[in-house]
């Protein structure tokens, strides 16, 4: 037995997102999210891929439901699409009330299940109208005011139903790869031959700091209006990969991989934990991230109820000499799968960018606690793709080994940060429940410890992970 353990309260479940899974985009009122738009754009989506039908999700509730008392878990995170409920999205526009029913039931039906729902309000997907309207996050006046209405809605229509609400998942995703490279809708970047339109100098931290506002905003409706009845928590989720230094004996690469974690993570922790942006990120891009008014910084300073944390694996980081390129979001530095001497930091996968090193999971959630003072942290998503696993026949397919053994290792990890760093983390949700429509990657890349048959009338079939995780679990989380 393991001396590392995690708290017994522990929630386990899995993740999974509103766009990836649920198709039906125009059933029952609802109306296009920049998403559905992007993926219509020729060559934006691997093998032109949609959200359209996904896993059909809209549909088989009942059998996601099934699926999750099947793996024992204790709690499902999902999202909710804002073009659902409000499908134009403003704060005058009109509340689609059979789209909220549909999660409203979905709850209902979780809970009376014994399963602890989990919500978060943005999971990428835009009302498109707000976009065409203002520019979405590109306005931070408008976008908050809408956001904050739209977080008041669901707050409203769910009450006490909720524990667990998440306000944006991933900001960095949506800033950098939505405004920056333009590899994610409303793929808006400085490079002419991928869009017309954008500036990846200025728009992405523009874009980031309307997150930040927003998701303050909603948090201070949730804590004025809602906590004291509802009894529930809010917290944002924000993703980000451990740093090792290309060469551990260059004190410039050493310092490079605290750089990286600043502009990847701290971009967003900071402002919430210590009421700025890091000194770093100030330095590189001066007037280009933009300043908080004293009453912005008092409404974001402290708006987090727990951390909600996203990992998937780790990398190697090396500085650049020089002046930094106006473009560049990684904080002057090369973001590398090798070392100095040659070696892999992890085995390869299906996902160019995903190669695992548990030891990092630990390292990052130590480091993040130390720097932000204790809080409390959700793991949001963690999880990982098969290299190759999409060319195999299915009774190959579904011994997904290579799986098991990547949540053994993190699941292991992260029971050693409680344990032995005295890190604070209450619960975990793998990625994803089930294979779904992976964004820019399609259908190509599959993250689900449920094989889902795209062709085959969504059939699921749990995988070997599905089976294995709640053991992981099970020896890990305390008894008494």
């Amino acid at each position: 037995m393991s001396d590392s353990y995690l708290p017994k309260d522990f929630l386990w479940g899995f993740a999974t997102a509103s766009y990836q899974i649920e198709g039906a985009p125009h059933e029952d009122g609802r109306a296009d999210s920049i998403w559905d738009t992007f993926c219509r754009i020729p060559g934006k989506i691997a093998g032109g891929g949609t959200g359209d039908v996904a896993c059909d999700s809209y549909h088989r509730t009942a059998e996601d439901i099934a699926l999750l008392k099947e793996t024992g878990a204790k709690s499902y995170r999902f999202s909710l699409s804002w073009s659902r409920i409000i499908p134009l999205g403003g704060r005058n526009d009109p509340v689609n009330e059979k789209g909220l029913q549909y999660y409203v039931e979905l709850v209902d039906d979780l809970i009376a299940a014994g399963i602890v729902p989990m919500i978060t309000l943005f999971h990428w997907d835009l009302p498109e109208e707000l976009n065409k309207r203002y520019g979405g996050m590109l306005n931070k006046d408008e976008f908050v005011k809408d956001y904050e209405n739209y977080a008041r809605v669901c707050f409203k229509g769910f009450g006490s139903k909720v524990k667990y609400w998440i306000t944006f998942n991933e900001p960095w995703c949506s800033s950098i790869l939505g405004y920056s490279t333009g590899l994610f809708a409303p793929g808006r970047t400085s490079d002419r031959t991928k869009s017309a339109e954008g500036d990846s100098s200025t728009e992405p931290w523009i874009a980031g700091h309307s997150f930040l506002i927003a998701h303050a905003a909603a948090v201070k409706v949730y804590r004025d209006e809602f906590k004291a009845k509802d009894g529930g928590q809010i917290g944002i989720t924000l993703n980000g990969d451990w740093t090792e230094p290309w060469d551990p004996n260059d004190p410039a690469d050493v310092e490079a991989c605290d750089r990286k974690l600043e502009f990847a993570i701290c971009w967003f922790g900071d402002p919430i934990y210590l009421g700025k942006y890091p000194d770093s990120m100030r330095k590189q891009l001066g007037n280009r991230l933009p300043e908080f008014i004293p009453e912005e910084i008092a409404l974001v300073k402290g708006s987090n109820d727990f951390y909600g944390m996203n990992h998937y694996c780790a990398n190697y980081i090396k500085h650049k000499e020089g002046e930094a390129d106006p473009d560049d979001f990684l904080g002057n530095l090369e973001s590398l799968l090798k070392n100095k001497d040659g070696e892999f930091i992890g085995p390869e996968t299906q996902s160019f960018w995903l190669r695992p090193m548990p030891l990092g999971f630990r390292k990052l959630i130590k480091w993040l606690s130390d720097r932000y003072g204790g809080p409390t942290f959700y793991v949001t998503e963690n999880g990982t793709s098969v290299l190759g696993e999409q060319d195999l026949p299915l009774e190959k397919l579904l011994e997904d080994d290579f799986r098991v053994e990547y949540f053994r290792g993190y699941i292991g990890a992260l029971a050693d940060a409680h344990a032995k760093d005295g890190v604070d983390v209450r619960g975990y949700s793998a990625w994803s429940l089930m294979d779904n429509f992976e964004w820019a990657e399609g259908y190509e890349t599959r993250f689900g410890v449920t094989y889902v048959d795209y062709e085959g009338g969504q059939k699921r079939h749990p995988k070997k992970s599905a089976k294995e995780i709640g053991k992981i679990f099970d020896k890990y989380i305390k008894k008494e």
